[in-house]
């Protein structure tokens, strides 16, 4: 009698398990967390969001967790990650990014050049591109836009926008742009040497002019002045850019500025990679339309990389050849690795280049660029 009831026992626990529900969906998606923790983990792949994203699709492709699940009825709790996920959907974790990105940033080098934002300007071709694409392909003009900032090569700016505008594309638009960020040095030196020349990745650029305190303090002021007021929509991304640039530059706020910089930022980034993670389950996930999202975010990506390039060797032909070409790559807003991207092919062009600070003008003006573009995409096409 007890080993009919062990058996019975073992059955039902058998047949309850997760094991039994699953489908090949979730099977596929299983194997591509997998895939994406291998990549963050072996390859260093963007590991600081792509290994939450990954481990946040795992949880919620194994069957019967409901682990997002939405609250049923009165008195009914949701699944955890949903509770975390409205961080993303109400646009705070991403804003909350741009507070500790804002910290880390030094303006200096577009305050010094602010000619830097032309670059970061032609930088953002590549939005209107994927934009124009995606329209032909049928997506509606809010899915469109949320397609196109891909191009921006900001992941809290994609995940912003896409949560206002389409937020069922959330989880192919938010892996394909940080996956694209992490891919960097591979998609961008091909297309640097293909739009210069040897001649012109030698240039050496002379050092900027030092920029002042008092310049670097009133710089968020004025940005969040000008930007804001113009573009209402982006006050949660530049204005908190800014609020963290002006936490480092103040010299008041230590405690702050290193709160923003460390614990804030990093508890932010685990909510953000794991509940962004946990929305690309494999019903919704696995479709054509996520193919051609990943494939327009990728020219998305590439284009943006070729404006800033052309806008770069338009100036050094301008200039008469002191601005070297090469830190155009640099003005997509993946800071700081596109700016060392910029560096290492300038000094195998010419080992006396010493590009980094120079490429950094051109980064962070792109992360600018890329919230109002973001901005203007939301005026345009928000409810």
């Amino acid at each position: 009698m007890a080993i009919v009831m062990l058996t019975d026992a073992l059955l039902k626990l058998w047949q309850e398990s997760g094991y039994m529900a699953l489908d090949w969906w979730s099977l596929v998606m299983i194997v591509l967390a997998c895939v994406l923790i291998y990549l963050a983990i072996a390859k260093k792949f963007e590991p600081l969001l792509l290994l939450p994203i990954a481990f946040g699709m795992l949880l919620a492709n194994f069957p019967l967790t409901g682990i997002m699940d939405e609250p049923s009825g009165a008195g009914q709790a949701g699944g955890l990650l949903y509770y975390l996920y409205q961080g993303v959907k109400l646009g705070i974790y991403p804003s909350l990014i741009f507070l500790g990105i804002g910290a880390m940033t030094d303006f200096g080098p577009l305050i010094a050049r602010p000619s830097n934002l032309i670059i970061g300007a032609g930088a953002q071709f590549g939005i209107a591109v994927a934009f124009i694409m995606a329209i032909a392909l049928g997506f509606l003009p809010g899915e469109a836009a949320s397609i196109g900032i891909i191009g921006g090569a900001d992941g809290p700016t994609a995940i912003y926008l896409t949560s206002k505008l389409a937020p069922d594309l959330l989880a192919p638009i938010s892996i394909a742009a940080y996956s694209y960020m992490a891919l960097i040095p591979m998609i961008q030196p091909p297309l640097m040497k293909l739009l210069t020349t040897k001649k012109e990745r030698e240039i050496v650029m002379k050092q900027s002019r030092k920029v002042s305190k008092l310049e670097k303090i009133c710089f968020p002021i004025i940005v969040s002045m000008v930007s804001i007021l113009l573009l209402p929509s982006v006050a949660p991304l530049i204005g908190m850019l800014m609020l963290g640039n002006l936490f480092r530059e103040s010299g008041v706020a230590e405690r702050l500025t290193d709160t923003v910089q460390n614990a804030l930022i990093n508890i932010v980034t685990i909510f953000l990679g794991v509940t962004v993670g946990a929305t690309a389950k494999g019903g919704t996930f696995l479709k054509l339309g996520t193919i051609e999202i990943i494939l327009l975010g990728l020219l998305a990506f590439m284009f943006s990389t070729v404006g800033g390039l052309l806008i770069a060797k338009i100036m050094s032909f301008l200039t008469g050849g002191k601005i070297n070409p090469l830190i155009g790559s640099a003005g997509v807003s993946a800071v700081p690795m596109a700016a060392r991207v910029s560096q290492i092919e300038g000094q195998k062009a010419n080992p006396r280049n010493y590009l980094l600070m120079h490429a950094m003008g051109p980064n962070v003006a792109g992360v600018i660029g890329s919230a109002v573009a973001a901005g203007i995409l939301l005026s345009l096409f928000g409810r």
